[in-house]
């Protein structure tokens, strides 16, 4: 099983053992979440649903197709939020794309732009990837902000890219290439 250890954190597979931190975290922050995500099924919080996201996980990172990894703080094991490397290609694009999310509790404390610098090293020389992807609300300012410190460079925009809370939702587009590592947050010309 993959395990990133950073200064802080543990980033690692979800585990059934999980299911009560995740849940606490998820509904504690119920009102900071959901603006930024797509609408959670009715059974979001249940034990069946989490269980088939841990199959999901394990599914996936044996198939190669993603590593969904859980943030867990290294001093006391506490669950705080999740980054996903999903949609992984091969072949002539060896290609991921990353989402991630923390609980309000652990935002704006370092810990996301600690496990998305790992997650991209791990995907550059472990995995052998040449580009991770990122999409974010254009008025997410802390995401658009947090791309930015570790790297990525604006693309542009996807127009009615994801359903997010509902609606079809526009989304600026990043990426980070392992050749050019220099962050911008400056839209590029046409080549």
């Amino acid at each position: 099983m993959p395990v990133i250890r950073t200064n802080r954190l543990i980033l690692r597979l979800p585990e059934m053992s999980d299911h009560v931190q995740w849940a606490q975290v998820r509904r504690n922050g119920e009102d900071f979440l959901r603006v930024w995500e797509p609408n959670w099924a009715t059974d979001h919080f249940s034990r069946k649903a989490f269980r088939a996201r841990v199959s999901w996980a394990a599914r996936a990172r044996d198939e190669g197709r993603a590593l969904p990894l859980f943030l867990i703080r290294r001093t006391d094991r506490q669950f705080m939020g999740a980054i996903t490397l999903d949609n992984i290609r091969r072949g002539p694009a060896q290609i991921g794309q990353v989402g991630y999310w923390i609980g309000p509790d652990f935002s704006r404390q370092g810990y996301m732009s600690e496990a998305l610098n790992a997650l991209v090293e791990h995907a550059f020389t472990s995995l052998d990837l040449s580009r991770i992807e990122a999409a974010c609300l254009p008025e997410n300012s802390p995401s658009r902000g947090l791309l930015e410190k570790c790297g990525f460079r604006y693309e542009g925009v996807a127009r009615s890219y994801l359903q997010i809370a509902g609606r079809w939702r526009n989304h600026v587009l990043y990426a980070n290439l392992r050749w050019d590592r220099r962050a911008s947050s400056e839209p590029e010309g046409m080549l």
